[in-house]
């Protein structure tokens, strides 16, 4: 995959690209597949950059996306180094910060 572990080399981040769709539905797509007839979204790797209280680039997995005020945000999880050791964080991030991996 074209720049898949270099932060930076992919292009636009995904809420570029979310934002150049023009979709403009209260709800993005649902995937394609078994998932989907299960009822059960897949989680995407994705790069957090500079989450709040974490400056930096950290590894994700993008689990859900909502349309809210500000434009589209995706709920993470991802790892951070605190200083007791490596902390998972779970949160709402805007769609800005997010790019595919």
């Amino acid at each position: 995959m074209a720049g898949g572990m270099h932060p930076g080399r992919s292009g636009r981040s995904l809420g570029e690209r979310a934002a150049r769709s023009g979709v403009g539905q209260p709800e993005p797509p649902r995937p394609a597949g078994p998932a989907a007839r299960e009822g059960r979204a897949r989680g995407r790797h994705c790069w957090v950059h500079d989450p709040p209280g974490a400056p930096g680039v950290w590894p994700g997995l993008l689990v859900e996306w909502r349309q809210a005020d500000g434009g589209w945000h995706g709920r993470v999880t991802y790892a951070v180094a605190g200083p007791q050791g490596t902390v998972l964080v779970e949160a709402w991030v805007p769609a800005a910060l997010l790019e595919q991996r």
